[in-house]
């Protein structure tokens, strides 16, 4: 029987600790702070800045939001980035992605202070885990990735992993961590010729293709106990949340499946404030 790897138990046990990291935090009248700034109006990006703010009120963090317009300057857009580095009571930042056309050119993950880097995308994050260490800040997707297997005790040890999709943000990091694990990884994408022929040899398989219901049952092996972790939000023709994996017709050939929604995302979510709690621990001891 296929086990549905719902998160919402790991989520709200979490959640429970950290409040009580926050209200320890709150003694010593700190309060954790998030800002984030979003140039234009990407739809997408206004309703995942707005399920963070409405996480981090949840614990009693401070959460600002700049709204930049779409044809914000360069000069000003990295003043106001500068700004945020600097201003002591921000113990978590970072630019909502994507940033219009005109500012793509600028690595903007690496202008964030390294020690407000809560999203784990900055420069330093990347060369510790491709040095094989660990980082004071895990990207927030493959923190969570890594938790739903360990909660779930899942073996990453001498598997074989495929991960589909080689994003800077998912894709690439998560596939040196699981290296770092003793997993062999594959890395693969929407291009990949015969993709199925990695699928169906792996135990782990992991999308973060972006592309509705693009794994279809054929991708499955029903012989391997396979693991599927679907990370992809999307869309369907219908307008209905789903994720890169044909849901309905591939659960009841794998061993285990994270469902969309109720899945990865929320983990992504709530390692995000994991990762500003723990900044703002830092600072005190600073």
């Amino acid at each position: 029987m296929t086990t549905i790897l719902s998160t919402q138990n790991i989520v709200d046990n979490k959640l429970e600790k950290l409040a009580k990291r926050v209200q320890k935090l709150k003694e010593r009248t700190i309060r954790p702070k998030m800002k984030v700034v979003l140039v234009g109006e990407n739809s997408a990006s206004l309703v995942y800045v707005g399920i963070k703010e409405k996480t981090c009120k949840k614990l009693q963090c401070d959460f600002e939001l700049l709204r930049l317009p779409h044809d914000v300057t360069r000069k000003e857009f990295l003043n106001e980035v500068d700004s945020m580095n600097n201003d002591p009571s921000i113990h978590g930042c970072f630019v909502q992605l994507p940033v219009p056309e005109h500012l793509q050119d600028i690595d903007v993950t690496s202008l964030i202070n390294p020690e407000k880097d809560v999203d784990g995308f900055g420069g330093a994050t990347i060369v510790d885990i491709y040095k094989g260490k660990t980082p004071f800040f895990l990207p927030c997707t493959p923190m969570g990735v890594l938790e739903l297997l360990n909660h779930n005790q899942i073996e990453a040890l001498g598997k074989r992993v495929v991960i589909i999709g080689k994003s800077l943000i998912v894709g690439r990091p998560l596939s040196l961590l699981l290296q770092n694990m003793g997993a062999t990884v594959t890395v693969c994408h929407s291009k990949t010729q015969n993709l199925e022929s990695h699928t169906l040899q792996a135990d782990i398989i992991i999308s973060a293709v972006g592309s509705p219901k693009f794994l279809t049952k054929d991708y499955f092996n029903k012989d391997l106990n396979q693991v599927v972790i679907d990370v992809g939000i999307n869309r369907d023709h219908n307008g209905k949340l789903c994720g890169d994996v044909d849901f309905e017709n591939v659960k009841n050939i794998v061993s285990a499946i994270t469902p969309v929604p109720g899945g990865v995302g929320p983990l992504t979510v709530i390692s995000l404030m994991e990762n500003l709690v723990k900044s703002a621990e830092r600072a005190t001891k600073g």
